[in-house]
């Protein structure tokens, strides 16, 4: 699922895993983001990803032209969490506009661990 633009010279989709990649590149770029984080169903365990499986942290609904992601992050130690949050906001919002032309909705930032 995805979203679809369609213009006299063909169609274009954007799918959910695209955008996720854009949040989460844009995430990353952030101060006090150590990385994405992704929780094992079975054990409940957080786990750190890597850049090549960022989007696996981020929930995406794009519908109707408007974006609302949910960002699971893991952070530094000794940073101030409601900065990194907004600063993750803007970042997003900014990009979400700038690389698809479509507007940022909700975006939900859950911290789900702390490294040193």
């Amino acid at each position: 699922m995805g979203v679809y633009f369609e213009n006299e010279f063909g169609k274009i989709e954007i799918t959910n895993d695209c955008i996720a990649t854009i949040i989460g590149l844009s995430s990353m770029e952030s101060y006090g983001v150590v990385g994405m984080a992704s929780k094992s169903v079975t054990d409940g365990i957080v786990n750190l990803l890597g850049r090549e499986n960022l989007q696996k942290g981020i929930k995406v609904i794009a519908e109707n032209g408007v974006v609302n992601a949910d960002i699971h992050i893991i952070v530094e130690y000794g940073t101030r969490i409601p900065v990194i949050a907004e600063n993750i906001k803007e970042r997003v919002s900014y990009a979400i506009e700038k690389y698809t032309g479509l507007k940022p909705g909700n975006i939900n930032i859950y911290v789900d661990g702390i490294r040193l």
